[in-house]
């Protein structure tokens, strides 16, 4: 039997931003469904409403299955280029009507202009989300927060296209501020110009980073975007609910190969119910002596490893600033590029012997370095340096 994780009494879950600090948690739309239910929401349907027997036919499977809590289908889908399926538009949304009224699936849907909101409204969708290409523009996060402003409608934000928290949690202020404080976050990964298997990035640090800050606002991710192919749905969304995520948003569509928008991630209704009970949910902790007594022990040995880390990192940083010492007496700047392409060479492959991941231990060393130039800055030019500064390679 999948394990169940508990919501509500365990970890009470609300909408917690800077401004919202005093208040006691919310009783809110997702949170209730949460503690109701006891594991991640599954919020699934089609990229897009494409007439109204696709969106009934997609409804009428989740419904049969019994895995999803929430139908979503794009109505308004501008692309990148225009020329191509915009979506379908106000003459969906009666569809969207049609299939709640069948099955009882709550509808969700992405707006993107005031105008959205109001046509949503009018024809009472349930739930609205603000997409990634509206996330990064303040702007326009302002104007549709105005738009919901006394709604009580629930918001889902999706992160913003770009890598940048500070956006995000911007959006979801926003709202807040207006006073719409049904949120939740939806991460679906980040453009990059890098090479990458996904479609787009996860960056999984920036969503854990987010929880972080706001353990208690609901967070729920969208593999579908990040993978940007059918065949990585599965392993994204189990890493998601290893990273304690409380849903997945998942796109499938009857015929996916021939949808009008995103083919490649959809998935038909019949594989959306295999990949679901694929997925393993497991406890956020356990009451199993042997397990808690195990886990703290191993703890605390973390910590003493910690501790040894840290003392290590000082002693290099001393040898960092001994080393500006020497180079100021001798008018030798602080870059040294041979030196740096050899540590950058040298080191992981050192953690490689080691069985310490390569990547990890580059990214270390990138860290590491930028906090040698800033310390050497400093000396050398004998003022303080406000933060570290990544002025190219050289140790």
């Amino acid at each position: 039997m999948a394990a169940t994780r508990q919501y509500g009494r365990e970890m009470p879950l609300r909408a917690a931003f800077v401004v919202m600090e005093t208040i006691s948690p919310a009783d809110t739309y997702f949170t209730r469904r949460l503690a109701q239910k006891g594991q991640p929401l599954i919020i699934a349907g089609p990229c897009s409403a494409e007439s109204e027997e696709q969106v009934l036919t997609v409804a009428r499977a989740l419904k049969a299955a019994g895995q999803a809590d929430m139908y979503r289908a794009g109505i308004w889908k501008p692309r990148t280029k225009p020329g191509g399926f915009e979506g379908m538009g106000t003459a969906a949304l009666p569809w969207l009507q049609a299939a709640r009224q069948e099955t009882g699936l709550p509808m969700a849907i992405e707006v993107a202009t005031p105008k959205h909101v109001e046509d949503a409204l009018k024809h009472d969708i349930d739930v609205l989300w603000i997409g990634a290409r509206t996330t990064v523009n303040p702007f326009a996060v302002q104007e549709l927060a105005d738009a919901l402003a006394g709604t009580g409608k629930p918001v889902m934000v999706k992160n913003p296209v770009n890598p940048d928290l500070a956006l995000w949690i911007g959006a979801l202020e926003r709202l807040e501020r207006a006073g719409s404080t049904d949120l939740a976050a939806i991460h679906r990964g980040f453009s990059t110009f890098a090479p990458s298997r996904y479609r787009n990035a996860p960056t999984w640090a920036i969503p854990i980073e987010l929880k972080t800050r706001f353990p208690e606002l609901p967070l729920i991710n969208d593999p579908s975007h990040i993978g940007g192919s059918r065949d990585l749905l599965l392993p994204i969304a189990q890493k998601a609910l290893d990273l304690d995520y409380d849903g997945l948003i998942i796109e499938t569509h009857p015929d996916p190969d021939h949808a009008l928008s995103d083919a490649a991630q959809q998935v038909t209704p019949a594989r959306l119910q295999e990949i679901l009970s694929e997925l393993k949910y497991r406890y956020r902790s356990s009451d199993n002596a042997d397990y808690r007594n195990k886990a703290e022990e191993l703890r605390q040995k973390m910590d003493t490893a910690d501790h040894e880390i840290l003392e290590m990192l000082a002693r290099r940083m001393a040898l960092i600033q001994e080393l500006a010492e020497y180079k100021k007496e001798n008018n030798v700047k602080i870059l040294q590029l041979e030196r740096w392409q050899e540590i950058f060479k040298t080191r992981p492959e050192w953690g490689k012997k080691l069985n310490i991941d390569e990547k990890f231990v580059g990214e270390l060393y990138k860290l590491i370095h930028i906090e040698s130039i800033r310390q050497q800055t400093q000396v050398l030019n004998g003022r303080p340096v406000d933060g570290p500064t990544n002025l190219g390679p050289g140790l």
